[in-house]
């Protein structure tokens, strides 16, 4: 799987991509990660990627002409759609975060400022997708979120028994229903492990868990 990330801020993903499951990932060319800086593209003097809007209005937009030249460039090499992580987008699900899985490619598009031109996101952009419903500062975390997300739907990122693990865990995602969980010590602060769980008895454990799904 090839992720191609386009943001102002490319040192923002570093550290993050480069811990646990994901640096494995990577070391093991499971998954592959390019972050461009989308500042190189301008042909402002200044490397300027920001414009007051025509008609007015609060903040700046991403101009169109740096945006269009390293999506273009990018997709010579990444066939896979544009995605552009924004507020106004699809809310990002499990179920979604498994069609993506499904491509080879990827190209994750950072907003900033108070968007982008509306005529890159008619020209060159297939998928908006929000990770939620609030506002962030910009694109990058919803970026990591996605990446995050799909990689660990990649074979060979989770180990068998991770894997197993994630599926069962998808499944309680899609009909958002979860029972509680504990581990050692079994008496903390004198709350205590509920005495099934204890008993070793996976019947009568089973038929707990599903009575507390919630």
């Amino acid at each position: 799987m090839r992720f191609d990330i386009l943001t102002i801020f490319p040192d923002i993903f570093e550290s993050y991509f480069r811990e646990s499951i994901m640096a494995r990932a990577l070391d093991e060319n499971l998954i592959n990660i390019k972050v461009h800086n989308i500042r190189e593209y301008s042909k402002n003097r200044h490397k300027k990627v920001d414009d007051l809007p025509f008609g007015g209005g609060p903040g700046m937009l991403m101009t169109p002409q740096p945006l269009y030249d390293s999506i273009t460039k990018i997709k010579k090499k990444n066939k896979g759609p544009v995605i552009f992580m924004t507020p106004q987008g699809q809310t990002l699900t499990q179920t979604k975060v498994e069609k993506f899985a499904k491509f080879d490619e990827l190209i994750l598009l950072c907003g900033r400022y108070e968007g982008i031109d509306q005529r890159i996101r008619d020209m060159l952009v297939d998928h908006e997708i929000s990770i939620g419903n609030y506002i962030l500062t910009g694109g990058e975390i919803p970026a990591m979120v996605m990446v995050d997300a799909i990689s660990r739907l990649v074979p060979g990122v989770l180990g068998e028994k991770e894997s197993l693990n994630e599926e069962s865990f998808s499944k309680n995602l899609k009909r958002k229903k979860e029972y509680p969980q504990y581990t050692r010590p079994a008496d903390f602060m004198g709350k205590k492990v509920p005495e099934v769980l204890l008993s070793g008895n996976h019947k009568k454990i089973e038929t707990w868990r599903r009575k507390n799904l919630k």
